[in-house]
C-alpha cells in the first residue's frame, strides 16, 4: 500500500511541474494548425534538393528512414543544406525535430541557393540555443535568442534577448524531452520581416527586421552544419531528424 501512495505521489508531482511549465510560458499568438499543406512526403526527397553552393560544403548526407529526412556530415567537416524547390514569401512551417544533441542545425526562411537566410536557430549543442533568430550570411550578422544548453539537453540558461524566456530553466526537463518528438515552428511576414517562432507550442521569439535584406520569397530549407563545428565531435555519426514539415502561406495584408 504505501509504494502505490509513493507512485501515485510521484505521479501528480510529475503532472503538477508539466502544469506549471505550462502556465509559466507567456502568453502570445497561438500556433493554428489549419491551412497547412504537406512539403515532405516521408518517403522522398521530392520538392527539395541539395545544395552544393552553400560555405558548410558540398551538401552533406541526406537520406530518408522511418518517414523522417536525416542529415549528417558525410565526411569530417563537409555539410550543408537540403532546400525546397518551390520558393515561399509570407509564411508559417512547422515540423518535428527528434535530433541527436551535438550538431548544428537550423531552419532556413526565405532562403538563397547559397544558404542566406533568416535562420531559426536549432544550435542543439552545449552553448546553442532553439528558435532563436540568427541572420545567415548577412553582410552584418546578428542573433536573438533567450536561452542556451548547458552540457546537457535538460539544462538551458536565460540568454541575452530582450524578449522573455517563457520556460524557466527549473522547468524545462517537463517542457522539452530530448530522445522524442518536439515540435518547432516559426512565421516570417512583411519584409523587412517580423518572426516568431514556436516550441512545443509556446510562443518563443518574435522579432522584427530594421531593413530589407532579402528579397521577398526563397526556399525553405534545413541544414547541417559545415567544419569541425561544434568541435571534438564525430559529425558523420551525429545525426539531425525532421519529419512531418508543413507550410501555411500566410497573407500578410490580413494581419
Amino acid at each position: 500500500m504505501k509504494r502505490q501512495k509513493f507512485v501515485l505521489t510521484a505521479a501528480l508531482f510529475i503532472l503538477a511541474a508539466v502544469g506549471l511549465a505550462v502556465q509559466e510560458a507567456k502568453p502570445g499568438p497561438k500556433p493554428d494548425d489549419n491551412g497547412f499543406v504537406s512539403i515532405f512526403d516521408g518517403r522522398t526527397l521530392k520538392g527539395w534538393h541539395v545544395s552544393a553552393k552553400t560555405q558548410h560544403g558540398s551538401g552533406g548526407r541526406w537520406v530518408i528512414e522511418n518517414g523522417a529526412i536525416i542529415g549528417s556530415q558525410d565526411k569530417p567537416g563537409n555539410g550543408g543544406i537540403v532546400i525546397t524547390d518551390a520558393p515561399y514569401g509570407d509564411f508559417e512551417v512547422a515540423l518535428e525535430m527528434n535530433n541527436d544533441f551535438g550538431p548544428d542545425s537550423g531552419l532556413f526562411l526565405r532562403s538563397t541557393e547559397q544558404g542566406m537566410a533568416y535562420q531559426a536557430l536549432i544550435d542543439y549543442h552545449a552553448d546553442g540555443y532553439l528558435m532563436g533568430i540568427y541572420g545567415e550570411r548577412f553582410p552584418v550578422r546578428f542573433s536573438e535568442f533567450n536561452f542556451q544548453f548547458l552540457d546537457r539537453p535538460d539544462r538551458i540558461k536565460p540568454g541575452p534577448s530582450t524578449f522573455p524566456l517563457p520556460v524557466s530553466p527549473d522547468l524545462w526537463p517537463d517542457f522539452w524531452k530530448h530522445g522524442t518528438w518536439n515540435v518547432l515552428r516559426a512565421s516570417i511576414t512583411g519584409n523587412p520581416p517580423t518572426i516568431d517562432t514556436w516550441i512545443n507550442g509556446v510562443h518563443f521569439m518574435n522579432w522584427t527586421a530594421k531593413e530589407k535584406v532579402l528579397g521577398d520569397t526563397g526556399g525553405i530549407a534545413l541544414q547541417v552544419h559545415g567544419g569541425a563545428f561544434p568541435p571534438n565531435l564525430d559529425l558523420t555519426k551525429l545525426f539531425v531528424r525532421y519529419r512531418n514539415i508543413r507550410v501555411k502561406v500566410l497573407d500578410a495584408a490580413a494581419k
